[in-house]
């Protein structure tokens, strides 16, 4: 490539690098080793979670190296910065899961500030655990500069007893020492093997949901999100993203460019052809949100419940990411749902191609059971489905991939905490036909909304999945399986249906109408809803106090600010 002479009076970058009024500016510049020729190009941010809190993010600093070789190849200059994550699989159970979804908000918060107070033109996004997905492609949306988002990659599949596991099986099998069915040796032998290298969580749960999703809505090329963390391959990807910004940046493709409506329903159909994570219901209306669109719960809920289920992952199928990469990755299941006429193909992507462009020459393969043609699909709708009803007036989301049974009616058993919940479950102080509740837990209410793969898992474990269900205003791990509906909305905290439940309460759920409904004589609600009083949390200062004072209900994606839609003005633009 011949070189590039780069005119900046439209980047944001002037503002710290042109002009004899910038020479301070310039000089920290020098001080770090920069040359003219690289201050005079476009700054390029290089954003990574990489920390040493988990496997997710641990390969991230590697990759980043690798993506600002592929931006200096295309003439820019890369700065590498970090942010926070924090991992669903250290915070479940505890307090410390109040602070995981507030951080996919707090990472595109520090993003924006970083990208701002340094007038970067353009940027390059690493992500590997579940919030931090989300969190960087919501900040590429809210700067609208141009970007690529690339994944860090999953974990490889551990192995015990000769089958392949993941953390998900060490948490139901906390359950099943608990119901005395596994010995202290063997949980301990379990723990050691099944996460034996970096990266992000294996099934398609959340992490791999929403690298599904960067890939189907266009912000990621194609087939950078296969390959495992630990592959030598990913940093040929990286390159290959730093160059790709360099491009958008010459044609001045932006973010809001690639994510439409129409992206935003192919994102939602591969979530549900994929049986993916429920978690999808809270970060795609919110990364809508960041581009000034309005897609909701009830939007997902409603593509996701047309959509067939295609692909045979855990947590309701039996394979993982490897599995995925091995027979040709995500724009196999991609080309699956083009060919069938599912996808708008006619989107943009950070190619500067279509999506049916990008995926012109794939080839379909026939000699593999992960993924499904639509013919042959593995069910007729997808995988995930949304409910509403007086319980659940704002909606409500059920994963039903793998599941048997699509209806459940129960008693209520409730609980005004997950801790609560978990040890009832432990003790196993509940019974056959029981739907628990746990409430208070929402966006507000826990604050954090909180997942309870802790509990359902521990009930799996039990051998007692199929025979209760449970109900939250609180959300679910990716890895949850069973009958377990969350984002209850109105949540508790407000006033929500939820909050005025009592033991003993019949409930029916039923995921093939799309109902949740508490079965009460007509007035008892009203006159539950006159004696409610609201409550307090212990959270009464700090980042999950000044949370809780922002954060909107789950169903418009529990966002924290006003959106694209109140702009006026657009940071790529400065």
């Amino acid at each position: 490539m011949a070189e590039h002479k780069w005119d900046k009076s439209r980047m944001p970058s002037r503002h710290v690098s042109v002009g004899p009024e910038r020479a301070p500016h310039r000089s920290y510049y020098y001080a770090m080793g920069m040359t003219e020729e690289e201050i005079a190009q476009p700054l390029v941010g290089v954003a990574t979670c990489w920390n040493e809190a988990a496997p997710c993010n641990i390969a991230l600093n590697r990759q980043a190296q690798s993506v600002k070789q592929g931006v200096k190849a295309g003439f820019g200059t890369p700065r590498e910065f970090t942010t926070i994550t924090v991992t669903d699989g250290i915070a479940m159970g505890h307090q410390g899961m109040k602070s995981s979804l507030a951080s996919r908000d707090a990472i595109a918060d520090t993003v924006e500030l970083t990208m701002r107070g340094h007038s970067y033109d353009a940027m390059v996004t690493l992500a590997g655990c579940d919030k931090s997905l989300p969190g960087m492609m919501m900040a590429m949306l809210r700067l609208n500069v141009p970007s690529v988002f690339m994944y860090g990659g999953s974990i490889l599949p551990g192995k015990f007893k000769g089958r392949d596991v993941t953390v998900v099986d060490v948490f139901e099998a906390v359950g099943q020492h608990a119901a005395g069915n596994m010995s202290d040796e063997d949980l301990h032998a379990l723990e050691c093997v099944a996460c034996p290298s970096a990266g992000a969580c294996g099934g398609q749960f959340t992490a791999n949901t929403m690298a599904t999703v960067s890939e189907a809505i266009g912000l990621a090329l194609p087939g950078s999100a296969g390959a495992p963390a630990p592959y030598e391959d990913r940093d040929r990807w990286a390159v290959e993203s730093g160059k790709a910004v360099m491009n958008l940046l010459r044609k001045n493709i932006r973010p809001r460019d690639i994510v439409t409506l129409k992206s935003l329903e192919n994102a939602a159909i591969v979530v549900g052809a994929t049986g993916g994570s429920t978690n999808a219901g809270l970060h795609l209306p919110a990364m809508a949100h960041e581009a000034g669109i309005r897609f909701t719960l009830d939007d997902v809920a409603a593509i996701m419940r047309r959509t067939p289920y295609i692909a045979d992952l855990k947590p309701g199928g039996k394979y993982v990411a490897l599995d995925v990469h091995k027979v040709g990755g995500i724009p196999i299941i991609i080309k699956a749902l083009l060919d069938a006429g599912l996808l708008h193909g006619e989107c943009l992507t950070v190619t500067g191609k279509t999506l049916a462009e990008n995926h012109a020459d794939i080839v379909f393969p026939t000699d593999q059971d992960v993924i499904y043609p639509v013919s042959r699909a593995i069910t007729p709708t997808g995988g995930v489905v949304g409910l509403k009803g007086n319980l659940a007036p704002d909606g409500a989301i059920v994963k039903v991939a793998g599941m048997k049974t699509l209806r459940f009616e129960g008693t209520a058993l409730c609980f005004d905490c997950e801790e609560d919940a978990f040890k009832a479950v432990d003790q196993r102080a509940y019974k056959k036909g029981d739907i628990l509740v746990i409430r208070y837990e929402g966006p507000k209410g826990g604050p954090g909304m909180r997942e309870m793969l802790s509990t359902t898992a521990a009930i799996y474990g039990q051998g007692m999945g199929e025979d209760v269900a449970l109900i939250t205003d609180g959300r679910f791990s990716g890895a949850t399986r069973g009958f377990c509906v969350g984002h209850v909305g109105p949540e508790a905290a407000v006033g929500g249906p939820i909050g005025l439940l009592q033991n003993g309460d019949r409930i029916v759920i039923d995921a093939e109408k799309g109902s949740i409904d508490v079965i009460l004589p007509e007035g008892e609600m009203e006159k539950r809803r006159a004696a409610w009083k609201p409550r307090g949390t212990d959270y009464n200062a700090g980042a999950l106090w000044k949370y809780a004072q922002l954060v909107g209900p789950a169903h418009l994606g529990a966002v924290t600010h006003p959106g694209g839609e109140a702009e006026t003005h657009c940071y790529a633009d400065i």
